[in-house]
């Protein structure tokens, strides 16, 4: 009895310590209207490079040395379905974190002057703050915010 409890013990404290079985996201997969303007809009904005194409089955993927986002063309663009985060299942939005105030600030004016891009809020306050986030629509309509978050820095 002694063994089996001192057994139950050991595989306690060994599921205990061995930490979250899921580590983070491996990639983020975006289905997307137009990829050459999606594909843009990433590496402009999230300064993500290239590192592979399919022109199979038409996709990019997209690595900025922290994060992978892989973006899928829809079959048929003029008909496909735009996401609506208040009726439809799926993605609500993708948060990425930046570097400073200022650094949101900076994106902010540079998002404000292409055309391809839908600003739904400028940089504000998240709650009471001191957390910053903007929310904007991609060229394909995928919903991405930006968030300063000052204990990050």
């Amino acid at each position: 009895m002694k063994y089996l409890l001192l057994f139950l013990i050991i595989s306690f404290c060994n599921f205990v310590t061995a930490g979250p079985l899921i580590k983070g996201i491996n990639h983020l997969g975006l289905s997307v209207i137009d990829l050459k303007a999606s594909e843009d809009f990433f590496i402009k904005y999230g300064e993500f490079e290239v590192f592979n194409r399919n022109e199979e089955y038409p996709s990019s993927f997209l690595n900025n040395g922290s994060i992978t986002i892989t973006l899928w063309q829809v079959n048929n663009p003029e008909t496909a379905v735009k996401f609506d985060r208040k009726n439809n299942v799926g993605l609500h939005h993708v948060a990425f974190n930046v570097t400073s105030d200022k650094a949101l600030a900076n994106l902010y004016e540079a998002l404000k002057k292409d055309d391809s891009v839908n600003i739904e809020f400028a940089p504000e306050f998240m709650g009471k703050g001191p957390t910053k986030h903007m929310m904007v629509y991609e060229p394909s309509g995928n919903r991405v915010e930006f968030v300063f978050r000052p204990s990050d820095k």
